[in-house]
C-alpha cells in the first residue's frame, strides 16, 4: 500500500486526506498547529459554485489603488518593505483584464461544478456537519452594480431553477425586511449553500480517525529529503516523516514551504476578518453578500457571522480594530439593525492567494512524487471537495477527470 504524507490540515488538506484514504492509500497528516484551526475555522463557509471567479478582475486596478492604503476599505496593504509582495501585486494587477478574467471563469467552472454532488455523497457516507440550503442574496446600492454582476453570473450559471434571479428593492425587502431603503436591488442565487466550518472540520477529523489516518499536530516541516527527483521524507523538528507520495496543502504557508524545497510558488496570505454573534436577537433568512462593501453574512444555528475584507500584512493574524469596525459600518449601509447577541467573537485568518486568482493544483516540477493543492483564496470551502477528488485521481493515476492545465504549479516559471 502506498504511503501518502499530507502537509497541512486545513479544509483542503482534510478533504484530500479523506479522499486519498477512501481510495485505499495509507495517509499521514501533518500540521504546524492543530488541524482546522487556521483559515478553516472562522470563515464564512460558503459553497458557491456559481460565484467561482478569480479575484483579479477588470477595473480592479484603479479601485484597489484607491483602497489599498485605507485601513477601513475592503482591501488594505500594510506599508512595509516586501519585494515578494511587490512582485505578487504587480502580477496580480497584470491579470486584472477581460481575457485573463474570462479564462479564469472557464477554468474554475468545471472544478466547482461537482461540489454539491460530492458534499451530498460525503453526508450519505456519515460525515456530520451543519449545512444550509437557503441560497445567497446579493444586495446592491446601485442598479448598475447589480446589472453588471447579473451579467457575470448569467455567463457562469445555466438556465433553470438555479439561475440567478434579478430583484428590485421591494422584492429584496420582502425576503429580508431589515434591508434599508438605500439598497437599490438584489440578486438571489437559490441553489447556493453554506456550511458551519466549525462543524465540517470536526466531522472530517472524526471520519479520518475512524478510517485510520495518522494525524500529527504541532509538526513544522522545514525541508525535504530527495533521491533522484523523488522525495523520500519530509524533514520536521521532530524527525523525518517518510512516504511514497507527498501533498502540500499548507494554505498561506505553502509558498514558504515550497521555497524550502527549492520551488517558486507565489502564494500570499490575504487576511480576512469575521465577527460571530452568539444567540443574536435576529438573523437573516439567507446568506447575504453586501456587494460594494465586499462583506458576507452567514446565518448558522444559534449564531450569525459577518465577514470580509482583504488585508496583506504578512503571515500573521493579529486583529486590526479598524478592519473589524469596517464590517459594522458596512452593515449599517445595507441593513437597519446590527444583530446584537450574548457574545461576539472576533477572528482573522489568512486566505492563500496566487497572483492570477486561481488555485495551484498539480505536481511540483522539480519532483516526481510531490504535489500541491493550495491558493484557493476565498473559494476554499467551495472547491475543497472537487480539489480532493482531482488530486486523488492525479496522485494515483497521473491524470484527472477535470483539465488542470490552468492550475499547474509551473505556470509561474
Amino acid at each position: 500500500m502506498s504511503r501518502v504524507v499530507v502537509v497541512g490540515a486545513g479544509i483542503i488538506g482534510l478533504m484530500c486526506a479523506y479522499e486519498l484514504r477512501r481510495s485505499g492509500l495509507e495517509v499521514t497528516l501533518l500540521d504546524r498547529s492543530e488541524p482546522g484551526t487556521g483559515c478553516s475555522r472562522g470563515n464564512m463557509g460558503w459553497i458557491v459554485p456559481s460565484f467561482a471567479r478569480p479575484l483579479p478582475a477588470p477595473g480592479l486596478v484603479r479601485t484597489s489603488l484607491r483602497w489599498m492604503f485605507d485601513r477601513a476599505s475592503p482591501l488594505h496593504i500594510k506599508p512595509r518593505v516586501d519585494l515578494d509582495l511587490a512582485r505578487w501585486l504587480w502580477h496580480f494587477w497584470r491579470h486584472c483584464n477581460e481575457p485573463d478574467y474570462h479564462a479564469g471563469l472557464r477554468a474554475l467552472a468545471p472544478l466547482a461544478a461537482p461540489t454539491m454532488e460530492i458534499l451530498d455523497r460525503l453526508y450519505s457516507e456519515g460525515l456530520e456537519f451543519e449545512m444550509h440550503r437557503s441560497g445567497v442574496l446579493f444586495l446592491f446600492l446601485t442598479r448598475a452594480s447589480r446589472d453588471e454582476v447579473q451579467r457575470n453570473l448569467e455567463s457562469m450559471t445555466p438556465d433553470g431553477d438555479g439561475a440567478p434571479r434579478r430583484l428590485e428593492r421591494d422584492e429584496v425587502r420582502e425576503m429580508e425586511p431589515r434591508v434599508r431603503l438605500e439598497v437599490a436591488g438584489g440578486i438571489f442565487l437559490p441553489q447556493e449553500r453554506h456550511v458551519r466550518p466549525e462543524s465540517l472540520v470536526p466531522g472530517l477529523l472524526s471520519q479520518l480517525q475512524t478510517l485510520g489516518v495518522e494525524m500529527r499536530a504541532g509538526v513544522d516541516v522545514t525541508s525535504v529529503r530527495v533521491h533522484d527527483r523523488r522525495a523520500t521524507a519530509m524533514v520536521t523538528g521532530t524527525g523525518d516523516v517518510g512516504g511514497d507520495l507527498f501533498l502540500l496543502t499548507a494554505g498561506a504557508w505553502s509558498g514558504r514551504l515550497a521555497r524550502s524545497m527549492g520551488v517558486h510558488l507565489p502564494i500570499q496570505g490575504g487576511k480576512g476578518y469575521s465577527i460571530t454573534i452568539e444567540r443574536p436577537v435576529w438573523q437573516p433568512a439567507h446568506a447575504l453578500y453586501l456587494d460594494e462593501a465586499r462583506v458576507a453574512w452567514s446565518p448558522f444555528e444559534g449564531h450569525v457571522r459577518i465577514g470580509g475584507t482583504m488585508e496583506f500584512s504578512g503571515l500573521e493574524t493579529s486583529l486590526d480594530r479598524r478592519r473589524l469596525d469596517a464590517l459594522r459600518v458596512a452593515a449599517g449601509r445595507y441593513l437597519s439593525e446590527w444583530p446584537t447577541g450574548v457574545r461576539e467573537t472576533e477572528w482573522a485568518g489568512l486566505r492563500p492567494l496566487a497572483p492570477d486568482g486561481l488555485p495551484v493544483l498539480g505536481r511540483l516540477p522539480a519532483y516526481d512524487n510531490v504535489f500541491v493543492a493550495a491558493g484557493h483564496g476565498t473559494l476554499g470551502v467551495t472547491l475543497a471537495p472537487s480539489t480532493a477528488l482531482v488530486m486523488g485521481q492525479l496522485m494515483r493515476t497521473g491524470v484527472s477527470d477535470i483539465d488542470l492545465t490552468a492550475f499547474r504549479p509551473d505556470r509561474f516559471g
